[in-house]
């Protein structure tokens, strides 16, 4: 799935299924729904659920707690606009979930 396609589900009710906790976790957040979001990937083990988790708590101003997950992720932690952090790790997720 491209971003693009990835970013049309978002007319959904429901995400597509098949997708794994970090990408439910983007598209919950893609809605708008932060809590939602949430639980999808705080007790998911993976360095992507990690990488959404840092997101999310950046995006409600809890830095420390970001800081935590941006490393548990193994990336560096985002400066720039929520929008243009959401959409780079989206096409990572999807890249890697891509065979091929």
């Amino acid at each position: 799935m491209t971003l693009a396609e990835f970013q049309a589900t978002l007319a959904n009710e429901h995400p597509p299924s098949g997708l794994l906790p970090g990408l439910v976790g983007l598209w919950w957040m893609g809605k708008g729904d932060w809590h939602r979001a949430h639980e999808c990937v705080q007790s998911a083990a993976t360095t992507d659920a990690a990488w959404v988790h840092a997101h999310l708590h950046r995006r409600e101003g809890d830095l420390g707690n970001a800081g935590y997950w941006y490393h548990r992720a193994g990336v560096t932690s985002a400066q720039g606009p929520f929008e243009a952090e959401w959409e780079a790790i989206a096409a990572a997720l999807l890249a890697a979930d891509t065979p091929g």
